[in-house]
């Protein structure tokens, strides 16, 4: 029987705390809606304080002068004259570089070396000193002052006189590769290719051909086919140059 006996006095303290430590829900129409509450604020604002208690004015408290017509104070004033200089000095530099540049005009330097830059472009600095008879007049003296040259025969060219390769493409009209002038002997194809091979041109090797008898004779086998046109020359280029 000692056990539980002891058990319900554990038990007895620790259902106390907890009913001392629980909160009592407030109760409806409580708190800052009661008339008590209402009551309280109106007596505080009147002055009456709470429970009868006048409130204590702000001049009980402090006896200094709070009116805005008393002096500014002073920023500096309860600091050493150096810094009070430094802040001077400060604010007078910042006025200094807030202030605008003074712009000078610079008059543009002349080099009597060079020419002036010229107007022409601008209508009006034209108009004010040029008309349409300046210009009418200026256009035939311009005319005037051509001079009409002449056209001339072409010298004859000096020295040797060779073959003219255009004037024999023109005065001929037969296609490339038409035989007209017969050739003899064996392996011509063979000898031409050997042969026009030590000319630097076809024009070249129709210049000589022509110098050595050709068309009708072809000493050094350059025309084997017999056209009268030497190592591939082409006279259709010339034929065509004088029809356009």
């Amino acid at each position: 029987m000692r056990q539980p006996r002891m058990r319900a006095l554990l038990v007895l303290p620790a259902i106390g705390l907890l009913a001392a430590c629980e909160q009592t829900t407030p109760v409806a129409g409580a708190g800052f809606n009661t008339p008590q509450y209402q009551a309280q604020r109106e007596a505080q604002l009147s002055g009456q304080g709470v429970g009868g208690n006048p409130l204590v004015p702000p001049g009980a408290i402090s006896s200094e002068d709070l009116s805005a017509g008393g002096a500014p104070l002073d920023p500096f004033a309860s600091q050493d004259p150096s810094a009070a200089d430094i802040a001077n000095e400060t604010a007078a530099a910042l006025a200094s570089t807030s202030a605008q540049p003074t712009m000078v005009p610079v008059s543009p330097v002349e080099d009597p070396g060079n020419p002036a830059i010229s107007d022409e472009q601008d209508f009006e600095a034209v108009s004010n000193r040029q008309t349409i008879e300046s210009d009418a007049a200026r256009i035939e003296q311009n005319r005037s002052n051509y001079e009409v040259v002449a056209p001339t025969a072409v010298p004859e060219r000096g020295g040797e006189s060779t073959p003219n390769i255009v004037q024999y493409a023109i005065n001929t009209s037969n296609p490339v590769g038409t035989p007209l002038y017969s050739r003899a002997g064996f392996n011509l194809q063979a000898k031409a290719q050997r042969n026009c091979a030590k000319y630097p041109s076809p024009d070249q090797a129709q210049i000589d051909f022509l110098s050595n008898g050709g068309p009708q004779r072809d000493r050094k086998g350059l025309d084997p086919d017999g056209d009268g046109f030497a190592c591939s020359w082409d006279p259709g280029p010339f034929r065509r140059a004088v029809n356009n």
